[in-house]
């Protein structure tokens, strides 16, 4: 890819391009504020997962040091011999499309999903779920954690209030970016969501703009000259000795690299690269 090629390629970033390099310890307050750019490869599927980790939630989630926590579930209870599980969700929480997240979108999600050992799930209340089983699993609560077992709901023309074309929009969901331009496998930007259930835990920057590059190369140069902020990278090279960089879990393994203006969390998840997928809503600029 040529000079002008790739300069064209983030041109939608170019205005926020050269941010200072301040530098940030890892276990610094985040700042909220700015636009955190991402630079992903399509091929080994993480530029659609981090995307995924942006625009929607689960009922649960594993944070980064690893211990289960709700979601959009504020709290479960099972039976006894964990068949029967009762779900409360969260009464604060809207799909990017304006509609309130009821207990019914969150049981039409699941039932069309992989849910193994599924036998039955109702709304039994505007925010209770109830899910049965057909043999016991103590486990469920941790399994729904998974990112392909997110609350998503068919997108809905805010004006017209018909649904939008499934071909164009992605499914609607409830994370802490608002998609506000997207072109499936090549590049997305999100905004935050105004008074988002996670306001002061997690969605930092203002915006978080991905793009996908495949090559390597191109995405270590882009790192380097101030395109993006983030590049995920299998090794430093052709960033060493051309500023500062950081990288994660280090130089010699490592799957992240960051300019040094970039805020990583104190503890940052490894059950799948790139932060288990919410690098977009777990890091921010400085």
């Amino acid at each position: 890819m040529t000079r002008i090629d790739r300069r064209a390629l983030f041109t939608s970033g170019a205005a926020a391009a050269l941010l200072a390099a301040a530098g940030l310890a890892p276990d610094r307050q985040p700042r909220p504020g700015g636009r955190l750019r991402i630079a992903l490869s399509r091929e080994d599927g993480s530029f659609d997962a981090v995307l995924a980790g942006a625009l929607y939630d689960g009922l649960t989630e594993i944070g980064p040091d690893g211990v289960l926590r709700p979601e959009l579930a504020q709290g479960w209870s099972a039976r006894s011999d964990a068949r029967v599980w009762e779900f409360t969700l969260r009464e604060d929480v809207r799909f990017h499309d304006g509609a309130a997240l009821t207990a019914a979108d969150a049981a039409a999600a699941l039932a069309a999903r992989d849910l193994p050992h599924l036998a039955g799930i109702a709304a039994t209340g505007r925010h209770r779920l109830r899910i049965a089983l057909d043999r016991p699993n103590p486990h469920l609560p941790y399994q729904l954690a998974a990112p392909g077992l997110a609350i998503t709901r068919p997108a809905r023309d805010l004006a017209a209030g018909l649904a939008a074309d499934p071909a164009a929009d992605p499914p609607a969901g409830t994370g802490a970016y608002r998609p506000v331009r997207l072109q499936p496998g090549r590049s997305f930007l999100g905004r935050r969501v105004e008074g988002h259930y996670k306001t002061g835990r997690a969605g930092w920057a203002e915006e978080v703009e991905l793009v996908a590059i495949s090559d390597p190369r191109i995405r270590a140069e882009a790192l380097r000259d101030g395109f993006v902020d983030v590049a995920a990278l299998p090794d430093p090279g052709g960033l060493a000795g051309r500023g500062e960089f950081r990288f994660h879990p280090s130089a010699e393994d490592m799957a992240i690299a960051a300019r040094a203006g970039v805020g990583m969390p104190a503890v940052i998840g490894r059950r799948a690269a790139l932060d288990d997928h919410r690098i977009a809503e777990r890091w921010w600029i400085a």
